[in-house]
């Protein structure tokens, strides 16, 4: 906001009090407005009410609308290429380079343009464990983005702590700014732009939060692997015997609906780090999708979205009730709601885990040809893990319709990887012999027919073949190898009729089942080509087999 008239806002007197000394001058930013340092929730809410930034609904959420983009803009990342990166970075679609004087050019204008301006500001930590926690700055122009920071990442604990922060990467979002396509040479007025050798990220022309919180992974991405810790897509939690598991997946497949379990404690839903120790959480918040969630079968999400210091983005409510509707997909499919990881009464407070004991890929097949679940080998694991199959639900992207998309996402985060796929797959192996974890691919999407024509598969089931596996009840049941992937697919699972685990029966014609399934193992082949240089022979070899 560009407070000309230097109206007094409702924290303004307390904007100072949890400043760190390592101020804003020392990123390029001066001439400032009011600067609001490390405001906690209630007195963002203040701040986000008095500005007129978003709403407080029924029983306490904020309700956000990020305009134009309600997803994140793939199409509009790029990567300063300089010496430090040119040799690391996996260019190309999700990497594109962006030239050093350039950067500094568009770092200029954005700086000049948020003089006069107030910012608010949250020094956070990415990554629970203490061996390789960053310490991050987010500097946003929206004070429900300071809110989003603060649920999303770790906070120091005490104000000694804060005035002693001293960021290792910052973050400055302000959707107001807009690029020049003609000077920037980018594809529009958005853009998000990382920069490593100046440990800068900018964000401009997009509201939408996940942005910031992808951003980090990214960099997350990109630093951690160098230091032998393998940074992951996926979700976590533990069981009572102190068994985690991770899940890798993309949005829309079950990765933060499934590790969401009442009779599991969740360590972190979507990003993680595994090191020597184990599993740690990168965030301290959770950023789930929201549309059409249901309370009976996804309890613990569902009561998040009626507590106070739940920022929900996009979800349409009643002005006059303040009711939200959670069904109502008119803005977008990409409902989200962000929240601190407290919230889940079950989470675990260090946000830490042991080794994993299984590993479970999720693919949202829309095909319906893939089985619900089925146990692979490590090779087959690296194979699906380099090809990434999914399909892309409504929303998560900008430019996506109503129909899935199928897509190959390598590592399950193609978009938020930053060295090559065979970088972070041979890191994963290395884990995954040394640890002897059981590997799983589990299918959360169509069954009976592509969509459209099939139905999509039970959560109830999906849950049913999950607890099997991780509880082990799965490795002692028959197996029959399926003849074109090769990996062994369950005949029989307490709770889950027989008939589901073979796909092919519950398909009208049976003939057209296997000739979408053979295209689907067409596909995969001819994905995977691209990865074949530098790949080791038995992962190559793991993939399907058409004679």
């Amino acid at each position: 906001m560009n407070n000309i008239l230097d109206i007094r806002t409702p924290s303004q007197l307390e904007a100072s009090a949890r400043k760190s000394d390592y101020g804003l001058e020392h990123h390029g930013l001066s001439n400032l407005g009011t600067v609001y340092w490390n405001l906690p929730t209630e007195a963002l809410y203040e701040e986000v009410s008095f500005r007129r930034e978003a709403r407080i609904t029924r029983k306490g959420p904020l309700v956000a609308f990020t305009g134009k983009h309600t997803a994140r803009s793939a199409n509009d990342k790029f990567v300063v290429r300089e010496a430090t990166t040119e040799d690391h970075v996996w260019w190309g679609e999700y990497n594109r380079p962006f030239s050093s004087d350039k950067f500094n050019e568009l770092f200029s204008r954005l700086s000049g343009f948020l003089q006069g301006r107030d910012l608010f500001v949250q020094d956070c930590y990415a990554g629970a464990d203490q061996n390789f926690r960053m310490p991050i700055r987010v500097v946003t122009e929206l004070a429900w983005h300071s809110h989003f920071a603060r649920n999303m990442f770790l906070l120091p604990e005490t104000n000694e702590e804060y005035r002693r922060h001293v960021p290792e990467f910052t973050v400055i979002c302000a959707p107001s700014f807009k690029g020049i396509p003609q000077v920037d040479g980018t594809p529009g007025n958005t853009f998000i732009v990382l920069n490593f050798a100046q440990k800068l990220c900018i964000i401009g022309n997009t509201a939408y939060a996940g942005e910031i919180k992808k951003s980090v992974f990214t960099i997350l991405n990109y630093i951690l692997p160098l230091d032998g810790v393998m940074p992951m897509h996926c979700s976590a939690n533990i069981g009572i015997e102190g068994d985690s598991a991770i899940f890798f997946g993309l949005s829309g497949t079950g990765k933060t609906t499934l590790s969401a379990d009442p009779a599991r404690r969740l360590i972190g839903d979507d990003e993680h780090g595994w090191s020597d120790d184990g599993v740690f959480n990168f965030e301290g918040g959770c950023y789930a999708k929201v549309i059409s969630l249901s309370a009976s079968a996804e309890p613990q999400i569902h009561a998040c979205t009626h507590m106070f210091g739940t920022i929900l983005e996009n979800v349409p409510f009643d002005p006059v009730t303040r009711m939200i509707d959670l069904d109502d997909a008119t803005i977008t499919e990409n409902t989200r709601a962000s929240y601190p990881l407290e919230f889940i009464s079950n989470a675990v407070p260090e946000k830490l885990g042991g080794h994993p004991r299984n590993i479970i890929l999720l693919t949202c097949d829309a095909s319906g040809v893939m089985p619900p679940i089925a146990r692979l080998t490590p090779d087959q694991t690296l194979y699906q893990f380099i090809s990434g199959y999914t399909s892309k639900i409504a929303g998560t992207e900008v430019g996506l319709g109503k129909e899935p998309e199928m897509t190959f996402s390598t590592c399950f985060g193609a978009p938020f990887m930053v060295h090559r796929p065979a970088f972070y797959a041979d890191l994963l192996k290395r884990k995954i012999l040394r640890y002897g974890v059981h590997c799983w691919l589990v299918n959360t999407g169509w069954i009976g027919g592509p969509y459209g024509i099939g139905k999509r598969i039970s959560i109830k089931y999906t849950r049913a073949l999950l607890n099997a596996a991780l509880n082990g009840k799965l490795l002692d049941v028959p197996y029959c190898t399926d003849p074109v992937f090769g990996f062994a697919v369950p005949q029989s699972c307490e709770g889950v009729p027989s008939n589901l685990l073979n796909p092919s029966t519950s398909w009208p014609d049976p003939s057209i089942y296997q000739q979408r399934y053979r295209e689907l193992a067409s596909r995969f082949v001819e994905n995977f080509k691209k990865f074949e240089e530098g790949c080791p022979e038995e992962i190559r070899k793991a993939g399907p087999v058409l004679s």
